[in-house]
């Protein structure tokens, strides 16, 4: 009986899973997976090309990108897949709706591109330099829990896809513009840690990453909140 009721229980979970990341991706996922890889493999190409000796600093640029491709469809196109499907009247139906469904959804979307940044590590790691994947995924996740989370709340505040994504879009540049000018900081959200400033000592340079690092989780948290808050605003969403 515990063994059917185990195997009733993964299958559910399964078929649960298998659900949501149809919903989530609206099939349109894999063109943001072909263009991130397609983007990572010319940048790479072409630096090698020129000369450029690639290293985990080299290689932390060139995913930076991709990983923000991997996370911005599922993220600014979510409550729009809902909505699009027919369910969202029925999501709201269930109790702790923010709980239950969406939260499940964001730690499913946010596995997925931890996964696929490794595999990314992975052929970095074949046709470039030797990275350690685990660790490589593990510093691009800051910067796409941050944004990712960032790109869900507003998709709770906008309640529409291209909306949102004309908005992340503008954020995109508006931060890349003042990447240069926090290049230093704890503030920059493209922070390379494995790029040390030459004329900074390692220690100093530690302490930012940290900084940063607690900047981008707070950050995520914070976004995160807010968008499940917004979530529980049914009449806005009906």
């Amino acid at each position: 009986m515990n063994r059917l009721k185990l195997k009733n229980t993964i299958n559910l979970i399964r078929k649960m899973i298998q659900y949501n990341f149809r919903i989530i991706f609206g099939g349109r996922f894999i063109w943001f997976l072909l263009a991130a890889f397609a983007f990572f493999a010319f940048v790479a190409i072409t630096a090698v090309w020129n000369g450029e000796v690639p290293d985990e600093e080299f290689v932390y640029g060139i995913l930076i990108f991709p990983a923000m491709l991997l996370i911005f469809y599922p993220m600014t196109f979510g409550i729009q897949n809902d909505l699009d499907a027919g369910i969202l009247e029925i999501l709201f139906g269930i109790p702790d709706y923010r709980y239950k469904v969406w939260l499940v959804r964001l730690v499913l979307v946010f596995v997925l591109v931890f996964l696929l940044l490794l595999a990314f590590a992975g052929v970095s790691s074949i046709f470039l330099t030797p990275v350690n994947l685990v660790e490589m995924a593990r510093q691009l996740m800051f910067p796409v829990l941050f944004l990712g989370s960032l790109a869900f709340m507003f998709s709770t505040i906008i309640k529409n896809g291209n909306g949102t994504a004309v908005v992340m879009v503008i954020l995109g540049v508006v931060l890349l513009i003042f990447s240069d000018a926090l290049q230093r900081t704890y503030w920059n959200v493209f922070l390379n840690p494995l790029s040390v400033p030459r004329n900074m000592n390692e220690v100093v340079w530690e302490g930012i990453v940290l900084k940063n690092r607690i900047f981008l989780i707070v950050g995520t948290l914070l976004f995160t909140l807010y968008g499940l808050f917004n979530l529980q605003k049914r009449e806005k969403f009906i």
